[in-house]
Order: structure tokens, then C-alpha cells, then sequence
């Protein structure tokens, strides 16, 4: 792949080889933006597990200080009773019946799907159209509850879902590079911190094996995990 001027230029200063520090990075990854729009910040985690194992199988939820910079859209499918209190709390999407017909047909133009768990033997049929997009309702992710109010405000304030992939790494975005330095920094200590807590009793030697931090279609930036505090 040929690469652009500006490319050549964002790569250049980035140093291999090179564990940076996460505030480091954070700086580093607002120089290295190569996009013409506010592109996200990803974090790429690799941990020190088999995701083949069930306990070993991580997921959950965190939610970012300072949010992701995204709006994001929530469908709530839930009983008559708990629509007023998901349209309170700002739900986009609000509804059942008609809502697990159009998902049947294709649609998911959402981010994140809530589901009480009264309606969860309906919509189990959506799990085909939904689990490979991640927005099937979970338990472990929050996303099945009663308490739907409260549940469309922690993901309108940055609560971010992750589950680890085949290969043992977690992809999550913790910003914008509008955010400034600290803001990034803040977002990513906080992901990591709960991957920490989250170590599985069985996984041995290194957890964090790499982190690499990066912007939409800039490079990567290695993370020297000892220099994020409380881990």
C-alpha cells in the first residue's frame, strides 16, 4: 500500500521500537491524526488469555470519565410500563413489537440494544441478526434490566461495552482527538484499570501483553503498561 505524505509524516513521529508512556501517547496521537474529520481514538489490548476458555472469555463494561465524544443511538424494547421512563432518559428508539419486526428485517441502525428481561424470551429469535453485531441484550454487559432509565443514561455518559476477540485482544474507542491530551489519557487509564480488575484467576504469566493506542487510519502508538497507574 503506497502511502500519503501526510501518512509518511505521522509515521515518522512515531518512534519503533519505543514504549511510550500513556500520556505520552496521548499527546502523540493528536500529532499522528491523519483524518479530516474528529476521528476516534482506539485502544488495542492484547491480553495474556486463551478466549477459548470460558472464564477466560472477557467482557463488560466501563464507563469513561469523559465519554466517547460519540452520541450514541439506544433502542430500548421493553414492555408499555417502562416506555416513559426509557423516553425520559432519552432513548432514541422505544417500542417492541414493531421494533423486533424491523430488526427481522434487517435493521440495525443503533449502537446499543436494552431489553428488560420480561420481553428477552421475544427477542430471542434477534439473536442471529444482532449477536454478530454485538448488540444482542447481555446481562453481563448491563443490557438486560429492569432499570432501563438508568441504563440509557450510563451509555449516553460513556459507558463502552468490550468483549475480547479470538485472538485475545480487546478493541475499544476512548475518544476523539478533539479531546485533549489529559482526556485521552483519563479514558484509557480508566479501560485498562477495569481489564485489570477483571483478570481471570487462571490466566498465568504476562496480562497485558501490548497496548497500542491509535487514531482512525494513523499508527499506532505502543503503551508501556507500567506507566498506567493502579494495575
Amino acid at each position: 500500500m503506497r502511502l500519503t505524505k501526510n501518512r509518511k509524516k505521522a509515521e515518522g513521529l512515531v518512534e519503533q521500537n519505543k514504549l511510550y508512556s500513556i500520556e505520552e501517547a496521548a499527546q502523540l496521537v493528536k500529532q499522528t491524526n491523519t483524518a479530516k474529520f474528529n476521528a476516534s481514538v482506539d485502544l488495542h489490548i492484547r491480553l495474556g488469555i486463551d478466549p477459548r476458555k470460558a472464564d477466560q472469555a472477557i467482557r463488560g463494561t466501563t464507563a469513561l470519565p469523559h465519554g466517547t465524544g460519540k452520541d450514541k443511538s439506544v433502542l430500548v424494547l421493553c414492555t408499555p410500563d417502562k416506555e416513559d421512563e426509557a423516553k425520559a432518559a432519552g432513548a432514541d428508539f422505544v417500542g417492541l413489537d414493531d421494533y423486533v419486526e424491523k430488526i427481522m428485517g434487517g435493521w440495525t441502525d443503533v449502537d446499543v440494544v436494552i431489553a428488560t428481561p420480561a420481553v428477552m424470551p421475544k427477542i430471542a429469535k434477534l439473536g442471529r441478526v444482532l449477536g454478530p453485531r454485538n448488540l444482542m441484550p447481555n446481562p453481563k454487559v448491563g443490557t438486560v434490566t429492569n432499570e432501563v432509565g438508568n441504563a440509557v443514561t450510563e451509555v449516553k455518559k460513556g459507558k463502552v461495552a468490550f468483549k475480547v476477540d479470538k485472538f485475545g485482544i480487546i478493541h475499544s474507542s476512548i475518544g476523539r482527538v478533539s479531546f485533549d491530551p489529559a482526556q485521552i489519557a483519563e479514558n484509557s487509564e480508566e479501560l485498562i484499570r477495569t481489564l485489570a480488575r477483571m483478570k481471570p484467576s487462571s490466566a498465568k504469566g504476562t496480562y497485558f501483553k501490548s497496548i497500542t493506542m491509535a487514531s482512525t487510519m494513523s499508527p499506532g502508538i505502543a503503551i508501556d503498561p507500567k506507566t498506567v497507574s493502579g494495575i
